[in-house]
């Protein structure tokens, strides 16, 4: 009952970061999964299951604030959940002795794309309204959805910042758009998973927690998305994600690094995370007054160019 009630809580925990951040259910998810000691495609698949339930109620509420782009969403989604079947196929295949630290690696790269991605560089507020192309958004669905089933975790992680770097969508709609597009990745990759591996091997009571906990969630994760700071929010999850994964890793039989070895480590993953979120909330403070300024000028844009 307890291990249902925390998994109830971080599947609440990872959709608020989800749902306001465009990225990171999946991540958190299996991470905390894989360290009690699941299957790395049990895993993924008892994700990518309560995933169904989360992005559908995180697309509607996110559809309720106007957060959603249904060019993008058909787009992005279509393409992504073919990958994420493939995805899924060839986890299943792999040996959990293989499986495992290559899952921890994949999460790990994306946790460090994360906290590099959002800590220096922020979010990218030119070309807004410019249209994002089929060609571009094909092939980046292909690979976030093939990421997303073999890592756990990654639709938002290589979709959003890859959206978002493109300058071309205010935030808010970016977020919303690749939540709602990840119905279809959570589908195709959990259909994948039932063929390749079956159900007996997944426990529908770990899904039902994770399930309940990302609903809840979804509809204030939708309403926060416009008050709470992307930056500061995506350097504390990649520094999360960073330190559980590198854990993994260094006690993989892969490495099985001593006692002093992991212990520095995790030191030095502590300090580069400290001071990434510092410099995070200090960017954020700086340029808190512009970025409104921007972002008022820009919704207010098409109801001034609407003629009367």
């Amino acid at each position: 009952m307890r291990k249902l009630l925390l998994l109830a809580l971080v599947g609440l925990g990872a959709q608020l970061v989800d749902g306001s951040l465009g990225m990171a259910y999946g991540v958190t998810s299996t991470t905390l999964l894989l360290a009690i000691g699941t299957n790395p495609a049990a895993a993924s698949a008892t994700v990518h299951l309560a995933e169904i339930g989360t992005t559908l109620a995180s697309g509607a509420s996110h559809w309720k604030f106007g957060n959603v782009d249904w060019k993008v969403v058909a787009k992005i989604g279509i393409p992504g959940a073919v990958g994420a079947f493939a995805g899924a196929t060839f986890l299943s295949g792999l040996s959990t002795e293989v499986a495992a630290p290559v899952m921890a690696l994949i999460l790990l790269v994306l946790g460090i794309y994360i906290l590099v991605r959002f800590t220096a560089f922020g979010i990218p507020r030119d070309r807004l309204g410019q249209p994002l192309r089929k060609r571009f958004l094909g092939p980046l669905g292909v690979v976030a959805g093939f990421v997303d089933a073999t890592g756990g975790g990654g639709w938002g992680p290589v979709g959003t910042p890859a959206i978002l770097a493109s300058g071309r969508m205010e935030p808010r709609k970016v977020i919303g758009s690749i939540d709602t597009s990840e119905f279809l990745v959570a589908i195709a990759a959990s259909l994948g998973f039932l063929v390749g591996i079956g159900s007996e091997n997944i426990d529908f009571g770990w899904v039902a927690a994770l399930l309940i906990g990302g609903v809840i969630a979804a509809p204030i994760a939708a309403w926060l998305v416009r008050h709470i700071p992307p930056r500061i929010l995506g350097s504390a999850v990649g520094g999360v994600i960073i330190l559980t994964n590198t854990r993994s890793l260094l006690r993989s039989d892969w490495i099985d690094a001593s006692d002093a070895t992991r212990y520095t480590f995790y030191a030095v993953i502590y300090l580069v995370w400290a001071g990434a979120l510092a410099y995070s909330i200090k960017q954020y403070r700086a340029n808190r007054d512009a970025e409104q300024l921007e972002s008022t000028a820009t919704e207010q844009r098409p109801s001034e160019a609407t003629p009367v």
